[in-house]
């Protein structure tokens, strides 16, 4: 038999379903309809915290709806993904480091397209002379 602890969630999963459930949406919802869109069994109370802790993250916003808060995303997925890089940088305590590691890591593609990004004027490509 498993204990309760062996059945939790893999950290980010429940705050992923929020998100997503918020994206769908197309505007802000509270936390009883977040719950509902979710359909997983979850506690209005539980939904309430994991909407006020991304709140507190500036991952979502909320607007006051009577006595209560309606939740909106802030940043769409990409958005989402470049705060959560930003934030992992911020908590190295050196940076170039892992900055070099990351880019080490990149595979041939993603590393053209950082390239791109970074040095927009420059479409050649460096093995072909090409544009």
């Amino acid at each position: 038999m498993s204990s309760g602890k062996d059945e939790r969630r893999p950290a980010g999963e429940l705050e992923a379903g929020v998100m997503a459930a918020l994206w769908a949406a197309g505007g802000p919802l509270t936390p009883g309809h977040v719950q509902r869109a979710l359909d997983s069994g979850l506690a209005r109370t539980t939904v309430t915290t994991i909407l006020s802790r991304l709140h507190e993250k500036g991952i979502v916003g909320r607007e006051r709806l009577g006595r209560g808060y309606a939740y909106f995303p802030v940043q769409d997925p990409h958005g989402l993904t470049a705060l959560r890089m930003h934030s992992e940088l911020d908590r190295d305590d050196d940076r170039e480091t892992a900055l070099a590691r990351f880019v080490a890591q990149l595979n041939p593609d993603d590393e053209r397209l950082l390239r791109d990004l970074l040095e927009p004027g420059l479409d050649t490509d460096p093995e072909s002379g090409e544009a």
